[in-house]
């Protein structure tokens, strides 16, 4: 169901041998403490995780499980181009990014047009700085970790599927597991034992700003309606939404229809659909993923698909109501329960042609979770709601792993 990482090709083989593992962020040794023991004389570290927002915002407490375990070591994140804009002065565990060409199976799918010059310019110029420690944090590893050999640094890690190369030191990559605890797993193999499993980020004055110009605050309640995805198996119906949104703004919320350019008309089809479009803003196409953010800590709640914004929201710790397709949920569901709530489908065949797409994609883009209905989104919303949370609320306190963030 959900576009799989290029590089997450399946069941694993070989890796360490299993250490004692602790799974209580708040414990001496941290999270997976005794998986690898940290290196010596890591000044400089590069990590690869080319894919999408929500996948980089999994991959936080990670991050910084690493920030703390080398403090002083110049992290480099091997990412796309909305990594650079979206961690443009913004505090994170990251030094800087830099931003991948095409490349097969890492940036661009294994069938995509591969730009083989760019590419090998680029690693030309990563060999040079002789990296201390690559991280290959991207997937199975089938294509990046030939990538992260490539670099030529001191010490490589990170994730091994069957078809995949090794590197000095693995994890296997296993389907249907927890993300976040995925990759500080892959982390605690250099010995960077994580203490905290909630992603963290930081709104700026410009997310603020950007967000009061495309949206002026009202005074009123705000709820956010995402209604597109990259996946549209993912995608519950205009509809179903527009029935949510509905609720709320008779309860005297305004209601913001949020998209990208491309899911511009998912969200006109929200509008349309509801009774109470006079309450509702069209903000398709308008946010850049900073402005989105400081929406999102203007709102009281999201509802949404399984998509990038939910994992925004959650990570500044607005309250979320995210329509799952089961298979995705194990992977991508939120690790807490105080302000996140899932509406749950438990279809496995496909409504066009009936075959079981539990690992297969039969090609058919019907949804897989319009079956859940907006009756069940708006019970479990109602709490979550809370009409006397202020609006503008601050960002969450930094835990204790987040207090040495950069800017990138």
């Amino acid at each position: 169901m959900r576009p799989a990482p290029f590089d997450a090709t399946g069941a694993a083989g070989g890796g360490p041998a299993s250490a004692s593992t602790s799974l209580c962020p708040g414990s001496p040794g941290g999270v997976f403490a005794g998986r690898g023991e940290r290196l010596p004389g890591v000044r400089s570290i590069a990590v690869l995780r080319a894919n999408a927002v929500g996948d980089f915002v999994l991959a936080l407490p990670a991050l910084e499980a690493l920030r703390q375990a080398y403090p002083d070591a110049h992290i480099t994140l091997l990412g796309r181009a909305w990594h650079a804009a979206f961690l443009s002065g913004r505090p994170s565990p990251l030094d800087e990014v830099v931003v991948l060409p095409a490349i097969a199976g890492v940036s661009v799918p294994p069938e995509g047009d591969e730009d083989r010059a760019a590419c090998d310019a680029l690693v030309a110029r990563l060999q040079a700085r002789r990296f201390d420690l690559a991280l290959q944090l991207h997937g199975g590893g089938r294509y990046s970790n030939p990538l992260v050999q490539r670099l030529q640094a001191r010490y490589t890690a990170g994730l091994q599927a069957a078809d995949a190369p090794p590197l000095d030191r693995t994890l296997p990559y296993r389907e249907f597991q927890p993300e976040v605890l995925r990759l500080l797993e892959t982390v605690a193999l250099v010995g960077a034992a994580g203490r905290q499993v909630e992603p963290r980020l930081v709104t700026t004055p410009r997310d603020r700003a950007e967000a009061d110009a495309a949206l002026p605050p009202s005074g009123r309640p705000l709820v956010v309606l995402q209604p597109g995805a990259t996946d549209p198996r993912r995608c519950w119906s205009p509809a179903h939404f527009a029935a949510v949104g509905d609720h709320f703004a008779e309860q005297g919320a305004e209601v913001a229809i949020n998209g990208t350019e491309a899911e511009a008309p998912a969200v006109q089809a929200v509008l349309q659909a509801m009774r109470h479009r006079a309450r509702a803003r069209d903000l398709g196409g308008r946010l850049s993923l900073g402005g989105l953010l400081g929406l999102l800590a203007r709102a009281r709640l999201l509802v949404s698909n399984d998509t990038g914004p939910a994992h925004l929201a959650r990570a500044i710790d607005v309250p979320t109501v995210v329509v799952y397709w089961i298979g995705n949920l194990s992977g991508y569901g939120p690790v807490s329960a105080a302000r996140h709530a899932v509406a749950l489908s438990w279809r496995l065949d496909c409504p066009a042609c009936g075959r079981n797409c539990v690992g297969v994609d039969c090609g058919h883009p019907d949804s897989f979770v319009d079956d859940v209905s907006p009756a069940e989104v708006i019970s479990l919303a109602e709490p979550l709601y809370r009409p006397d949370r202020p609006t503008g609320v601050d960002d969450p306190a930094p835990l204790p792993s987040a207090l040495g963030l950069r800017r990138a």
